[in-house]
């Protein structure tokens, strides 16, 4: 099927997607980062006390999630999206009111949970399970969601900051969360029936069969997954959480720091595109392994370029891992895994990610508090990216002739 047809047979469900993953924005790092600067000035927070607020509640929506993400196996999306979506606006509301100080990570816990982690979720698993052979370009478009949010809305609320009351804009978020509701619903009023691609005998992973959570915990290649899925996570949402700090120590302006986000979103979306015809036509085990390869250069690029340009080449190449990242570990749980028990196995597999999201600001903000810079571990990371990749490539090597 051309991508055309593709895309008119199925853009119900597929902007169904998209919505989703634009809604997520609101919980994502690089959106509450918008705000670091006045979250710590409010409540008097140093670089290691805002990392270690987000980091607690980060990890409390990681655990969380382990169980909360299972629903996507027992409730249809247009049951579940919209009442993830009522607790999304409640989160925004509560960052918007707060003013006490030991309540600040229960806000970062709601927003964590309700938008990087379920309404992401209910996304990717909808894509995962609806879809069988255009599994990859399903994925890719409707994580366009995310990426538009991220080109679009740091430059916005940067602006908006200038005009209005931050809380005010936390308010404004919350109402739009509702407004997405009856949208949602009107898209999903001919639903797919999940069940019907979860039994497909192409859903099927190793060994011709689909293998349960509890089954594929104890096997050997989750394991080796792992890093691949703590490594983006971690560092990516340490470099969007100090993205002000990043700025001063490079001598350059919170505006042009964002004004990067459209580039890194461009690289980003082609990236995705890419990635999921890459993925449609030659399988996950051929593609994968080489993912973080773009994410070594960027990292030691951010550590050691200066200025503009430097920020410049940085996003573009940490943007093609982020775009295959999108795409590549969500569609390798299930051709390695199967789709039965997609909605449980993601949800471990996002609470890994979410678990890394509060790794990396926290480990990054105590590094800064004990006086090690930035660079110096960005260079770190990016000799995490190098040996995470190796550990990937050999678990993918031994486990792809395992495939039905």
């Amino acid at each position: 099927m051309d991508t055309l047809s593709f895309l008119r047979l199925n853009i119900r469900w597929l902007a169904a997607g998209v919505l989703l993953t634009l809604m997520s924005c609101f919980g994502q790092t690089f959106f509450i980062s918008i705000f670091a600067g006045e979250i710590r000035a409010e409540f008097g927070l140093s670089h290691g006390d805002w990392g270690g607020i987000y980091a607690l509640g980060t990890l409390c929506s990681a655990v969380v999630m382990v169980w909360a993400g299972v629903l996507t196996d027992r409730f249809r999306v247009r049951s579940l999206g919209p009442f993830v979506l009522v607790l999304l606006a409640f989160a925004c509301v509560f960052m918007a009111t707060n003013s006490a100080l030991w309540l600040l990570p229960a806000v970062i816990f709601t927003l964590r949970f309700t938008g990087q982690g379920m309404t992401s979720h209910i996304a990717v698993v909808a894509m995962a399970r609806w879809f069988t052979t255009t599994r990859g370009r399903a994925l890719s478009v409707a994580t366009l969601g995310f990426t538009v949010g991220e080109s679009v809305l740091p430059l916005l609320f940067v602006f908006l900051l200038t005009l209005y009351d931050w809380r005010i804009l936390w308010l404004a978020c919350g109402v739009v969360a509702l407004l997405a509701i009856p949208l949602l619903i009107g898209l999903l009023q001919q639903e797919r029936t999940p069940q019907s691609m979860a039994k497909s005998s192409q859903s099927v992973g190793m060994l011709g069969r689909n293998w349960t959570r509890e089954q594929t915990v104890r096997h050997w290649l989750f394991w080796a997954m792992v890093p691949t899925l703590l490594g983006p996570a971690a560092f990516g949402t340490a470099l969007m959480f100090h993205q002000v700090h990043f700025s001063e120590i490079k001598g350059l302006s919170h505006m042009t720091f964002v004004a990067m986000f459209p580039v890194y979103t461009g690289v980003t979306t082609a990236a995705m595109i890419v990635s999921g015809w890459a993925l449609d036509r030659f399988g996950t085990p051929r593609i994968i392994p080489f993912m973080h390869l773009p994410a070594i250069a960027a990292f030691v690029v951010f550590a050691l370029a200066s200025g503009p340009t430097g920020l410049f080449v940085g996003f573009i190449l940490f943007g093609l891992t982020s775009g295959a990242h999108s795409t590549l570990p969500n569609a390798f749980w299930a051709e390695f895994y199967g789709a039965a028990h997609i909605g449980s196995i993601k949800a471990l597999t996002t609470a890994v990610m979410v678990l890394g999201s509060a790794i990396g600001p926290g480990l990054t903000g105590w590094g800064i508090d004990a006086g090690i810079g930035l660079e110096a571990q960005y260079l770190c990371v990016a000799l995490y990216f190098v040996l995470s990749s190796i550990i990937m490539w050999l678990g993918v090597r031994r486990a792809a002739p395992m495939l039905a």
